[in-house]
């Protein structure tokens, strides 16, 4: 099962479904010892906190304001992020801490956070790095 066709947080209510079927993901996966898969699932809820975050501040998903693409001197060779990222940042919404974008985010920093402090979270988290990270 994978955690993917179930990461959405269009609305209040829908991530409030989404979010605890992905828990509910992230423990089966720990029962089973399947720490890659759990840790998969972790993330799935990181990322609904954070995009939702995205809507909330700026309606567009987009954080900064079209224009010129800026070349670095140097590339980066892992990672460039936006190639809109040396523009102006857009104005953040009025209403960004209260909308429902901001309360979608909110249910899913909730479960977000349940899953990296769960108790058999760690232990596997610990035991993985020690296998693989001496």
């Amino acid at each position: 099962m994978f955690t993917h066709p179930y990461w959405k947080f269009k609305t209040e209510a829908i991530a409030e479904i989404s979010s605890k079927k992905i828990f509910s993901l992230f423990e089966n996966y720990l029962e089973k010892k399947d720490f890659i898969a759990a840790d998969m699932a972790r993330k799935f809820l990181q990322m609904g906190f954070t995009r939702a975050r995205r809507y909330a501040n700026h309606k567009s998903g987009r954080k900064y304001e079209s224009g010129e693409k800026k070349v670095d001197k140097e590339v980066y060779p892992f990672s460039s992020g936006s190639s809109n990222k040396d523009n102006t940042v857009l104005e953040q919404e009025t209403d960004a801490l209260t909308n429902e974008k901001a309360r979608a985010a909110a249910i899913f920093k909730h479960y977000w956070f349940l899953a990296k402090d769960y108790p058999q979270f760690i232990q596997q988290k610990d035991e993985f790095k020690k296998m693989y990270y001496h």
